[in-house]
């Protein structure tokens, strides 16, 4: 059940991230704007790294395993360049729903990578999200 909890942390950070990044990004590039919050997220990642003790796992880490993290990072990277961008050129009302449509997209990559299960339920949900999505951009 602590999935559960994170996932609603997770949540309600990603609102807020929204809503401060729209704010922070006033009058300012939007590259040097990735940067500054890619710094912090950084220090924030290595601190909590340290603050745990996990920092000896680092050579645990096989070659497999450093190829995906690099190219999550990458993916990562390139996604919130495409964010901040279109936040701050955009309505925060609209770029964030159609953002989340990344929701979408993962549901369809998990099912066609990671054979994970793809239920009637899941498609209605799916619907429901794109249908939902297109109502609030429109």
């Amino acid at each position: 059940m602590m999935w559960l909890i994170f996932a609603i942390l997770s949540s309600v950070f990603a609102a807020l991230t929204s809503i401060l990044a729209k704010i922070g990004i006033d009058g300012i590039n939007s590259n040097l704007a990735t940067a500054i919050r890619t710094a912090v997220v950084l220090a924030l990642s290595w601190l909590m790294v340290f603050v745990t003790g996990v920092q000896s796992g680092i050579s645990e880490i096989n070659k497999r395993n450093w190829m995906f993290l690099i190219l999550s990072g990458l993916a990562t990277g390139a996604s919130w360049l495409c964010y901040y961008k279109a936040l701050q050129i955009g309505e925060a009302s609209k770029v964030i729903p159609i953002d989340k449509m990344s929701v979408v997209l993962t549901l369809i990559l998990a099912f066609i990578f990671l054979h994970e299960q793809f239920t009637a339920k899941t498609l209605v949900g799916i619907i429901f999200l794109t249908t939902g999505t297109i109502l609030m951009i429109k």
